[in-house]
């Protein structure tokens, strides 16, 4: 009589590659965390910095390419130490954002459709000046103006990387000067919500929004006038609310 033999069930590599992948970008949120914690902002800054090391693994000639296709996702991981270093920061408020920053991590990050393309640009830009003007609040308009232009061109050219676009370069450049205009004009009389959020960043995120929504509906096909002209109408509602309820009385410094 012969026995039949049964195939041994080995373990899936795969499986326990992806679940130690996920423990590890779960680590760095906890690691940032404590950083944070025990006053020392710094460490966790270079924990998000070295988690990038795969840019310097290749030939110089690519670091730029590949610093430019990560720069968000650096944007994102430096703005959330800011905001869990600033000094009226609470525990509950920290835990907040190492949740969010897991989230990024793991489901906002890995995405790779022209959707989540365009919500990873969008939250590095916000959250990268918003944390822009916590760190710097006290510095020069110049200073200001130079910051939140890089942020913005990066975070365009990440956005338009998921469109065949042929005058993308053109176009970051373009938004990035007017954000760099924005910040010039508003610096003068800079205006903080609750404590810490710069009106610039709530400018630039009402229009990038908008404008990404609509180029995003053209490109698709999908943009009627009618839906043209509801962003349009919803942008500068929303525009001329932030100038009359502001207290344009609030000086800046620099």
């Amino acid at each position: 009589m012969k026995f039949l033999r049964r195939p041994i069930k080995r373990p899936d590599r795969g499986f326990f590659s992806k679940a130690l992948h996920y423990l590890l970008l779960l680590l760095l949120p906890v690691l940032v965390y404590i950083a944070v914690s025990l006053d020392f902002a710094w460490i966790a800054v270079v924990l998000v910095l070295i988690s990038k090391w795969r840019i310097f693994s290749v030939k110089s000639r690519h670091w730029l390419a590949l610093f430019r296709a990560n720069a968000v996702d650096i944007f994102v991981g430096l703005s959330i130490i800011s905001l869990m270093s600033i000094p009226v920061a609470s525990v509950s408020s920290r835990i907040f954002w190492v949740v969010m920053y897991a989230v990024w991590l793991l489901l906002i990050k890995p995405r790779s459709g022209s959707v989540w393309i365009g919500i990873q640009a969008l939250l590095g830009q916000t959250l990268a000046i918003i944390a822009i003007f916590i760190q710097w609040t006290g510095a020069s308009t110049l200073w200001l103006m130079f910051a939140v232009w890089g942020v913005a061109y990066l975070s365009a050219r990440h956005f338009l990387s998921a469109f065949d676009e042929q005058m993308s370069r053109a176009t970051a450049y373009t938004w990035a000067f007017f954000a760099g205009a924005t910040v010039w004009i508003t610096s003068h009389r800079l205006i903080m919500y609750g404590g810490y959020i710069a009106m610039p960043a709530i400018f630039l995120s009402l229009l990038g929004y908008g404008i990404a929504a609509i180029y995003y509906l053209d490109h698709t096909d999908r943009l009627k006038d009618t839906l043209r002209w509801q962003f349009i109408g919803l942008m500068t509602v929303g525009v001329l609310f932030l100038i009359f309820v502001s207290k344009w009385s609030i000086p800046t410094q620099g």
